[in-house]
């Protein structure tokens, strides 16, 4: 009898045991495919569902692994199916209320859109709000990759429990993505998966947008430079994050001056959000020094990490860069040159690194030269959609949606006056599309099977042509010189 209880006790240390994640899961609106259209201008040709939104509390670990509890949201395409499962990371936060699951009267999230965007072109997507924002307690671990991370994957697995309650399913696809801090965590939760987590997702394709990803090198750069910069509330954020998982100072004005300390503590208090710290921070640079210098709100003993390899600080910024890892799914790292935010080295860098460690599918693409931080938000989320969309199956009622075709052909690419397309089979209409998702050309096809389209007229950039014939899509990437 021994012997027996002894089997059984060693069967249940070694078989894994299945934690319920999913606490609650309240429906707070719905919207119709012309809605969203109206309210995100989406372009109606490729938006093919309206969307209902959950706000869902799960089980989590906070940031010294203690169980946990946080709030996200989870958004459903309203026609019935079987759809892939989008994991979005959302921006930086003003503060708790700023945030997916936090819905507004007319029915939309108060933070970040861009999840319920993403639901309109058939997807099941899952938005963390991260810990210490929404409903989770305490302060916020900014860009912490670990959190970032689980945070994310917990919240996917909630996301399965509530799909079994649902009239539509998940197929096995898993789509990765995330704007600004967004970025470092669709990068932090990628990378979790794919070293951890292989056995219960397969990533089919990451892309991170304009995330900080080099947090010790690009970013670190960026506080010691002597030129002006007016988003110095980022640092006290990082900051006073990782003082909660390493414990580097027991009070502020050990790592930053006065009158700079006594505001960050009124933040970290959330006495203020973090566009209110971010103005008292500036004003008084601007007052102390003649200019929005953030390096001279630093004590000088933590200006001296940048060269102490050794110190804490540097160990801790290190530990939450992204670039510890390769990426194994196709993943596209979209940016612009002109970020006034967060600098377009990081994804060159980033980008650097992982061919050296050869990423088998991974490239960094500008999106647009001339946009700042929130004018890069549309091209990169459309680039994000169209990326994603060569990869993309979905099943609605009986009718599959098979967007990996590579029968259409295009030459020649790039193009300068006139693109000569080719394909097998049958197609019914084109139409070319520019990287914010404006439909430029829409061509009406009858029975033929090549087509020659103008675009003289268009300035030199990228395209997308989609080929479709009901709801079987074949999409293309056009470069004109």
């Amino acid at each position: 009898m021994k012997y027996s209880l002894l089997f059984v006790l060693c069967f249940l240390l070694a078989a894994p045991v299945y934690t319920q994640k999913l606490i609650s899961a309240t429906q707070a609106s719905s919207h119709t495919q012309a809605e969203l259209i109206s309210k995100y201008n989406l372009p109606a040709a490729l938006s093919k569902n309206g969307s209902t939104l959950f706000k869902v509390l799960y089980k989590t670990t906070d940031i010294h692994g203690m169980p946990d509890t946080a709030s996200g949201l989870v958004v459903i395409p309203d026609v019935i199916g079987e759809y892939p499962l989008l994991c979005y990371q959302h921006g930086t936060a003003n503060d708790r209320s700023n945030v997916p699951s936090v819905i507004n009267p007319d029915g939309y999230p108060n933070g970040d859109p861009i999840g319920v965007i993403f639901s309109a072109f058939g997807y099941v997507v899952a938005a963390p709000d991260f810990l210490g924002l929404g409903d989770s307690d305490g302060f916020h671990p900014y860009v912490h990759l670990e959190t970032e991370a689980s945070a994310a994957i917990d919240l996917l697995f909630a996301t399965e429990e509530l799909m079994e309650t649902q009239s539509s399913s998940l197929n096995d696809q898993l789509f990765i993505s995330g704007y600004s801090q967004g970025g470092h965590a669709a990068m932090a939760a990628h990378q979790k998966i794919q070293e951890d987590f292989s056995n219960d997702f397969t990533v089919t394709a990451s892309a991170p947008m304009s995330g900080p990803y080099s947090i010790s090198g690009v970013m670190t750069d960026l506080i010691l430079q002597d030129q002006e910069y007016f988003f110095a509330a980022y640092i006290p954020n990082t900051f006073l994050s990782y003082n909660l998982a390493y414990d580097l100072f027991d009070e502020t004005e050990e790592y930053f001056k006065q009158p700079y300390a006594a505001t960050i503590d009124s933040f970290y208090r959330e006495e203020i959000g973090l566009f209110e710290l971010n103005a008292r921070l500036i004003s008084q640079l601007i007052s102390q020094t003649g200019g929005s210098f953030p390096k001279t709100m630093l004590q000088d003993s933590i200006l001296a990490v940048a060269t102490d390899d050794t110190h804490p600080l540097s160990i801790a910024l290190r530990a939450n860069d992204n670039t510890n890892w390769v990426p194994e799914a196709p993943t596209r790292l979209f940016y612009c040159t002109a970020d006034d935010q967060v600098p377009f080295r990081n994804s060159v860098v980033a980008d650097s690194i992982f061919q050296v460690n050869n990423a088998p599918d991974l490239l960094s693409i500008d999106v647009d030269s001339g946009a700042d931080h929130g004018g890069c938000v549309n091209p990169a989320v459309t680039n994000t959609l169209f990326f994603f969309l060569q990869y993309q199956n979905f099943q609605v009622s009986t009718d599959e949606t098979n967007l990996v075709d590579q029968t259409l052909k295009m030459s020649p690419n790039p193009v300068r006056d006139f693109v000569d397309l080719q394909w097998e089979g049958k197609l019914s209409r084109l139409e070319l599309y520019d990287t914010y998702g404006n439909l430029l050309r829409q061509v009406n096809i009858d029975s033929q099977t090549t087509q020659k389209i103008e675009v003289s007229d268009l300035p030199a950039g990228m395209y997308f042509l989609l080929g479709r014939d009901g709801d079987r899509k074949v999409l293309k990437k056009m470069v004109k010189e």
